[in-house]
């Protein structure tokens, strides 16, 4: 019942910013990690960031510096603010999260995924 919208993929020249947000609808009692994969034209899907429960981020080697991953529990959201972007950032994005979520027999652990949102990076 749980399901994760995204939005704020674009198209964007090299240099410029863009925000992606993930939101997760319906019954969740807690999430634990969040997180944004990319997946570029011909190449398999790979980590660009990810945030636990208690702010630890980690970021794909190619996107530090540029990438921050945010999370605001109060609106079960994740966001990723992407600068300086290049044509290589180009790809769909899906978030993900790992939560616990509410049930009729009670509690279950998920792991969602997003639609995936574009983000093509002009030269």
């Amino acid at each position: 019942q749980v399901q994760l919208v995204e939005s704020g993929g674009g198209l964007v020249q090299a240099g410029g910013s863009l925000r992606l947000s993930c939101a997760a609808s319906g019954s969740i009692f807690s999430i634990s990690n969040m997180g944004w994969y990319r997946q570029a034209p011909g190449k398999q899907r790979g980590l660009v960031a990810t945030i636990t429960s208690s702010g630890t981020t980690n970021y794909a080697d190619s996107v530090k510096g540029r990438f921050t991953i945010s999370r605001d529990d109060a609106k079960n959201a994740v966001y990723l603010q992407m600068n300086s972007l290049k044509p290589e950032d180009t790809g769909v994005y899906y978030c993900n999260l790992g939560g616990t979520t509410i049930v009729a027999a009670g509690y279950r652990y998920q792991e969602l995924w997003g639609q995936g949102t574009l983000v093509t990076v002009s030269s």
